[in-house]
């Protein structure tokens, strides 16, 4: 049995299907299919805009579909040693993004990072972090802006979080203050993660990220998204066909339970948004940094080429 890492939504997603293959009561193959089918479904429709969910619920699918199995306890084990190795891969995987990208961050450096990419986003090591942390690892000196991320914070509650456990250099921003570090020439590289890449380069991630892109072109600082093959979807052309997930406009008004506004204001919460690839100046995989034209280098990268 053979599958392709995926950072830890995809690794949570196998647990999941294999938590579901341990909790039914099925007592023939057949009906345990029924149930995982069942259970993917659900686990499909919690993020849509992330692929490498429906990609690992699907991995598993096909396992099941297989025909290989006498007994559903036999489904049940080959699952869950799947999920296993979707989590080892992980960390395989995201060590060999980190190795590749760290020699984009140079000494004196000054890092702008959106979201949270690292251990506690994956499996062990993280994407973008996980670059950042390959870099400190080497011996580099260099500091790093974290963007709080609004409205989650999950710049300014993990992501700090993680750099504080490394002994890596960092200060939290407001979201909002992002141009103005680009703008006083105290950003030298942007590095963020993604939850899908399409076929051309475009690719979704964290609210956000696209006015991060903007404002790197115009003051033209390096601007890299760093991604595992796993989440690149050749079936999209651009990112104009990746769905966005819209999440309730409760932690825009009432963050963490804390009432920000009257309780009637109305507000708009879209989760995730699209940088278009003209942005980008390349993308970081475990099979090399892709860089334009896309629909080629990422093609390869895929397939298990070095790009």
């Amino acid at each position: 049995m053979t599958v392709r890492g995926a950072p830890a939504i995809g690794a949570s997603a196998a647990f999941g299907m294999a938590l579901a293959a341990q909790n039914s009561d099925a007592a023939s193959v057949d009906a345990l299919i029924d149930d995982l089918r069942r259970a993917g479904d659900l686990l499909k429709a919690a993020r849509p805009t992330a692929v490498n969910l429906a990609w690992a619920v699907d991995k598993l699918q096909d396992i099941a579909d297989s025909g290989e199995f006498s007994s559903p306890d036999d489904l049940r084990e080959i699952l869950l040693a799947a999920a296993q190795q979707i989590a080892d891969d992980d960390i395989r995987i995201n060590s060999r993004m980190g190795a590749l990208g760290a020699g984009l961050i140079a000494d004196g450096a000054t890092v702008l990072h959106h979201c949270n990419t690292g251990a506690l986003a994956t499996v062990d090591y993280g994407t973008a972090l996980g670059v950042i942390r390959a870099a400190f690892e080497a011996g580099k000196d260099f500091h790093v802006l974290l963007d709080e991320t609004r409205p989650r914070l999950q710049g300014s509650r993990l992501s700090a979080w993680e750099l504080e456990q490394l002994g890596v250099s960092y200060d939290i921003i407001p979201d909002t203050a992002a141009g103005y570090y680009m703008q006083q020439g105290e950003v030298s590289i942007i590095l963020v993660g993604a939850d899908r890449v399409a076929a051309n380069g475009d690719f979704a991630n964290k609210i956000g990220t696209y006015q991060l892109a903007v404002m790197a072109q115009a003051h033209k600082i390096p601007f890299y998204t760093v991604a595992p093959t796993s989440t690149i979807d050749l079936s999209l052309s651009s990112g104009e066909q990746i769905p966005i997930e819209l999440r309730d406009p409760a932690e825009v008004t009432t963050p963490y339970g804390n009432p920000i506004v009257p309780a009637h204001f109305k507000a708009l919460n879209p989760a995730f948004d699209i940088t278009p690839h003209r942005y980008l100046s390349g993308i970081v995989t475990e099979n090399g940094i892709a860089r334009a034209p896309y629909v080629e280098s990422l093609r390869r990268a895929v397939a298990g080429e070095q790009v």
